[in-house]
């Protein structure tokens, strides 16, 4: 049997959802929903799920939306889109992952060039979307004990991004029998120390594209409203 050489737009689609907010997501409600439909590759049940996200994505204030995922994704680290975070928190290891997935990315054509992490799981989906189907599929089960954490606890905070996991745990599939298993990260959405590394850490760059574009000053300056807000309340 030959293998499967199809490439998914799905994986594009949901890391388009997995990223910071902004008016062209907004906009591209439609075009996403579209995408996972056509291909087949989400379940009906989850894409009815995913439809309530998009519909709330396109609904909502867009400040308002960009708080919400920082508070989410940014400031408390048992929810971080950083794969490695949930495998090998801060240890020496998680650094050669990096090393290897960058290798691994070059191998299969990328060159990083934004400013970002590795291992950050809208990147790691934008790659997938390059590979043949069943490739990508390998790749994405590698993950799906992370994937069904996240899920999770989404869904214990009643967070529509959860559609986004179920979403991908569907395509990949189960979790290798070998996966290293999630460590236990803490909470530190009130840890404005932990905020800043968390800042300068993503502004590692693998590759030459180093200037900060629009969407990046946007999230840093909701960071730094989120940060602002944490201050006010412990002082109150």
């Amino acid at each position: 049997m030959m293998a499967d050489t199809t490439f998914a737009r799905t994986f594009k689609a949901l890391s388009a959802l997995l990223a910071y907010p902004s008016e062209d997501l907004q906009g591209a409600g439609g075009e996403i929903a579209a995408v996972v439909h056509s291909e087949g590759l989400v379940d009906p049940e989850t894409r009815t799920a995913l439809q309530r996200l998009l519909m709330e994505l396109e609904a909502a204030d867009l400040f308002e939306l960009q708080e919400a995922y920082v508070e989410l994704f940014d400031r408390t680290r048992r929810l971080s889109l950083h794969l490695f975070e949930h495998i090998h928190g801060e240890s020496r290891d998680r650094g050669q992952a990096m090393v290897d997935l960058v290798a691994h990315y070059e191998t299969g054509g990328l060159v990083l060039t934004a400013n970002e992490l590795p291992d950050y799981l809208p990147l790691f989906l934008e790659f997938l979307s390059t590979r043949p189907l069943d490739e990508a599929r390998a790749l994405l089960s590698e993950t799906a004990h992370i994937l069904e954490l996240l899920e999770e606890r989404l869904s214990k905070r009643g967070s529509s991004y959860a559609a986004v996991f179920a979403a991908l745990r569907g395509i990949g599939g189960e979790a290798a029998a070998a996966a290293d298993a999630p460590v236990d990260l803490e909470d530190e959405a009130g840890d404005l120390a932990a905020l800043d590394a968390a800042w300068e850490e993503t502004a590692v760059s693998f590759g030459p594209g180093d200037a900060m574009d629009g969407c990046s000053v946007d999230r840093l300056k909701t960071r730094l409203r989120a940060a602002k807000r944490a201050v006010t309340q412990s002082a109150a």
